[in-house]
């Protein structure tokens, strides 16, 4: 089964005070956690001192890059992925000198989906797309050295209510069913190691509707995948028409909970055929016309996901 591959980029910071100080400064890091070279904002606060009347002085990995009075902000680069930046600011406090700092230190996370039950055919080269009511897992594989993913701490969240079932130590997968009402979700997880650097990624997988087409069974080569059938497909003599669901659930097409509804100008027939989605045709000699073909499948455990699919043929 193919996954869906999207890449995301997790972020540690580390906030540490390098000196003794009567005051709390606090600072803040925009967006929280950056990818590798993206703009980021370091920023200070405090509720005891009045730092704009202060001289603040920035240093980017030792070197001095900016100072002056009420300095309570300074902009930098991300650096690349899995390199650090240290970024310390000392600030010149009436009653003595307040040292802090943050570690910048970009990694990547792969967070990859899979719509585990719908239904491809077979030598699909796409994607198996996720409808209504179908079964998403996301799986996160965050590039930490050293740091086996089952020895991080997960905590996962749909469209950022958190589910506390799902998360916890190892926990690197997230199940859950698309929901009906909505036709995208967005799942988001933070990763904690064991050194309290915390990572955080997300992404939004949108559902899409199942669709059928029509294809013609030959006796000696079987399904002639090559072509899907259009309107005013010729029959002559017997035929069996084949059709392919894309992305209904479950997989097993032969399953008693989708119903297959076959129709010949608008008026349900069975068919001899035992798998479902076969339908065998016939032109009596000497008969010509056209007639319209017809399938309506509806998935009983899932009442919101159903497909349907005319098509006009000729003999």
């Amino acid at each position: 089964m193919k996954f869906g591959l999207a890449l995301f980029l997790i972020f540690g910071f580390a906030s540490a005070a390098l000196a003794a100080s009567p005051s709390s400064i606090g600072v803040t890091v925009a967006p929280e956690n950056p990818a590798p070279l993206e703009n980021v904002t370091i920023s200070l606060n405090s509720y005891l001192n009045n730092l704009d009347s202060v001289l603040i002085t920035w240093f980017l990995n030792g070197k001095n890059v900016l100072s002056g009075i009420g300095k309570k902000s300074f902009s930098l680069t991300a650096p690349a992925a899995g390199v650090e930046t240290r970024v310390s600011i000392k600030v010149a406090l009436p009653e003595g000198e307040v040292t802090t700092g943050v570690l910048i230190r970009p990694n990547t996370m792969i967070l990859l989906w899979e719509a585990t039950d719908s239904y491809v055919p077979p030598f699909y080269k796409g994607k198996a797309l996720p409808t209504i009511d179908s079964e998403i897992k996301i799986v996160a594989m965050p590039e930490v050295k050293n740091t086996s993913p089952k020895n991080i701490v997960y905590s996962w969240k749909k469209d950022y209510t958190a589910d506390q079932g799902a998360s916890g130590f190892g926990r690197n997968f997230y199940i859950y069913i698309n929901d009906y009402l909505e036709d995208s979700n967005t799942i988001s997880v933070v990763a904690s190691t064991v050194d309290g650097t915390s990572s955080e990624s997300n992404i939004t997988v949108r559902a899409a509707a199942p669709k059928i087409a029509f294809y013609r069974q030959d006796n000696g080569l079987g399904i002639i995948w090559e072509q899907a059938l259009s309107n005013n497909h010729r029959i002559a003599g017997e035929e069996i028409l084949v059709a392919i669901p894309y992305f209904i659930s479950p997989k097993n097409l032969q399953q008693p909970n989708l119903v297959w509804t076959w129709s010949i100008n608008d008026s349900a027939v069975k068919t001899s055929s035992i798998r479902k989605n076969f339908f065998p045709v016939k032109v009596g000699e000497g008969t010509s016309g056209t007639s319209t073909i017809g399938l309506q499948i509806e998935n009983t455990d899932r009442i919101f996901q159903s497909a349907s699919k005319q098509i006009n043929v000729e003999f």
